[in-house]
């Protein structure tokens, strides 16, 4: 983690990665954050699915969901609610970074499907990962709640890339997409699910420097940095940064020399990819996937696709 931080911070944009937003303390801010009005994704991803899942659930009838990044699971309820009515849901596996977090939501979800086998498995989806080996056929594999557009372009290909090798013919892949600013979804818009006035989600952005002043031993003050979060229209994504109000000087324990950071140099903690069907269906091609599903909100400010492999083994 320190090599990790370091490295980020001698870059000429200085960037930590978003994995590190998430103690038990981020996940319960980030949870805070999806209830906010000014925060739309998770009420147009939970609409959507209210309206599709039951549909294709009873269609496809898969026995297992896998959920990379479950965070409270809240959203992935829909599904697992459809798949106890049409009587296939056999496994959920919850797959997240935040390992205390994710074991309280595996305990609360045995408690309310009692023939579910729930298996929570601690990962960092950023990184190489295995999915489960022989789960039951058909599964399908989630990652709700755009996350997807945490991933950069590269990122995103080898990410999607580890969930469709082990994919069979009848498996899924389930994903939520925040669509680009359109007719119907401005920029304004798309920058105010970021910068809520409640101040929540800056909370959750200063807190990723709570986090390292108290795993590495570094010295951050925390009153000396300010939350921006904006849409680049050139790389098509929000970027969330802390911002310097000052000439900082920071250190880590006795791990070499200082850090410095100047007034108004800003760390970038955060992107937000946004995307449409065009460049979701090349992230898919490469990924040897392709588009199975695909369903918008009314407003085009959101999508939920669902994906298969392009030549199942």
């Amino acid at each position: 983690m320190l090599q990790d931080v370091l490295e980020g911070l001698a870059m000429p944009q200085k960037e930590l990665s978003p994995k590190y937003l998430y103690d038990e303390h981020g996940s319960e801010l980030f949870e805070r954050i999806t209830e906010l009005d000014a925060y739309y994704p998770t009420r147009k991803e939970r609409g959507l699915l209210e309206a599709w899942a039951e549909a294709w659930v009873h269609e496809l009838r898969p026995r297992a969901l896998v959920e990379l990044g479950a965070g409270s699971a809240e959203k992935s309820r829909i599904v697992l609610s459809a798949m106890e009515r049409a009587g296939t849901g056999d496994l959920y596996v919850p797959v997240d970074v935040s390992g205390v977090f994710l074991h309280d939501t595996a305990r609360r979800l045995r408690t309310e499907y009692d023939d579910l086998r729930v298996e929570p498995e601690v990962a960092d989806i950023s990184l190489p990962f295995d999915l489960p080996r022989n789960l039951p056929v058909p599964a399908w594999v989630a990652l709700l709640g755009s996350t997807i557009g945490n991933f950069g372009e590269d990122a995103a290909r080898r990410l999607l890339g580890r969930v469709s090798g082990p994919m069979r013919g009848d498996d899924r892949f389930l994903m939520g997409v925040d669509l680009r600013p359109g007719a119907g979804k401005t920029v304004e818009r798309l920058e105010l699910a970021y910068n809520d006035p409640e101040g929540i989600t800056a909370a959750f952005n200063l807190n990723v420097l709570r986090i390292l002043n108290r795993e590495l031993d570094a010295n951050f003050d925390l009153t000396a940095f300010e939350h921006r979060a904006f849409y680049s229209e050139e790389h098509r994504r929000i970027e969330m940064h802390l911002r310097a109000r000052s000439r900082q000087t920071v250190r880590f324990g006795a791990a070499g020399a200082p850090v410095s950071i100047e007034e108004g140099e800003s760390i970038r903690t955060e992107i937000s990819c946004k995307h449409d069907r065009e460049s979701v269906d090349a992230l898919f091609a490469d990924a040897g996937l392709e588009v199975d599903r695909w369903a918008e909100d009314g407003q085009g400010f959101f999508a939920l696709v669902l994906g298969k492999r392009t030549t199942p083994p």
